[in-house]
């Protein structure tokens, strides 16, 4: 479809999924899911002001194609990231240093799937110099399906590993799916950021132009926890350089980033210490966190997604545990009843909650990390 009737001239536009938030002027965007029907409110909308109304079977194809549009319309460079592991910390990481010298615009959030890309674009603006666009991914085909909407420039990989087996199938097609990015980017002269010290990303990579960092070491004075941070701050400080950005002035920018959304965020609360990284986890996201930990307590749910591997990549899990001989070990979710862990296993998290307000814990240092469906932050007020 010819949107430029919706595009051309304009500075920014508006779109709203939401029919109580449409404004005089704006587009609204009538989507369809298991448990609503905004089919049901276009004349609301209609009603409200709105310039457009995007209904129908086919409105989310609509709404990536408007998105896709407004994208060539603004014509700015657009980043892409995506991987395993450490992709919005990376993509926050980047942004930090990038606003620094760009009016920049980048993903908020989690809009990263085949909704939130296109809304993402669709939030840019004529003001905006540069954009990063986060990817997330859990079925093959996904990266190229969005790619192929946000069009990228470049693109970064932070890494690839072992999450959403059950959608992926196996570790490669983790890595197939990733490689879509670097797919694109091959076929359309675009380039990447990457990692020279990982061997995955180099087979993915093949003859596509790159611009090279490496792991490195985490500087001091970040409010990052974990040594797996080392990766992303390194693949931030490259991009900053690439696009003009002193070292110094990055690392500085990243000094100053706080992290939020429960990811890699050190909290010291009256009776405890504690690494709370419960945003998101997968066997190999939990490994490094676990290798990482210096603490002495760990409050772990279960990873989702896994498929025919959860039983032996939770038994992993223990048997890393066992091999530390940590002090307190508290576990949430029925995989870990599978397991052969001597450790208290907890349903879900509203069990774990009373179990610590009869016996709180007190003088510990203590990793809390779990897929998102756990809802560990749940427990943050008790400890």
């Amino acid at each position: 479809m010819d949107w430029s009737f919706l595009t051309h001239n304009k500075e920014s536009i508006h779109v709203t999924t939401d029919s109580r938030k449409v404004t005089p002027g704006c587009i609204f965007v009538a989507l369809k899911g298991e448990h609503f029907d905004g089919n049901a409110f276009v004349e609301q909308a209609r009603e409200a002001g709105a310039e457009y109304i995007i209904s129908g079977e086919n409105a989310l194809a609509e709404l990536q194609d408007l998105a896709r549009a407004w994208r060539r319309e603004l014509g700015l460079p657009i980043l892409g990231i995506t991987g395993t592991n450490g992709k919005t910390t990376t993509k926050e990481l980047c942004a930090a240093v990038l606003k620094t010298k760009y009016n920049l615009y980048y993903t908020q959030g989690n809009l990263n799937n085949q909704l939130g890309v296109p809304l993402t674009l669709l939030s840019i603006t004529r003001a905006h110099e540069m954009a990063i666009v986060e990817m997330g991914a859990s079925h093959p085909g996904d990266i190229k399906e969005l790619v192929d909407i946000a069009e990228p420039d470049c693109g970064l990989i932070t890494n690839v590993g072992k999450a959403h087996l059950q959608g992926f199938g196996s570790f490669e097609g983790v890595q197939r799916t990733k490689a879509e990015l670097y797919d694109y980017l091959r076929a359309h002269g675009g380039y990447c950021f990457r990692n020279m010290d990982n061997p995955y990303l180099a087979k993915m990579a093949g003859n596509l132009k790159t611009v090279p960092y490496t792991t490195g070491t985490m500087p001091e004075g970040t409010h990052l926890v974990g040594a797996y941070n080392a990766e992303n701050v390194s693949a931030a400080i490259c991009v900053g350089k690439h696009f003009g950005i002193s070292e110094e002035d990055a690392l500085a920018a990243i000094r100053a980033y706080v992290p939020s959304n429960n990811r890699s965020q050190l909290m010291q609360t009256e009776k405890n210490t504690v690494v709370v990284d419960a945003y998101n986890a997968n066997p190999t996201s939990m490994t490094a966190a676990i290798n990482a930990f210096k603490g002495n307590g760990y409050i772990l749910g279960a990873m989702r997604e896994l498929g025919d591997y959860s039983h032996l990549e939770h038994q992993n899990i223990v048997n890393m545990l066992l091999e530390r001989k940590a002090d307190k070990v508290l576990l949430v979710g029925e995989e870990y009843k599978q397991t052969t862990a001597p450790y208290p296993v907890f349903d879900d998290v509203e069990a774990l909650c009373e179990q610590l307000q009869k016996e709180p814990l007190s003088g510990y240092t203590i990793l809390l990390k779990g897929s998102r469906s756990n809802q560990l932050e749940k427990v943050i007020p008790l400890l």
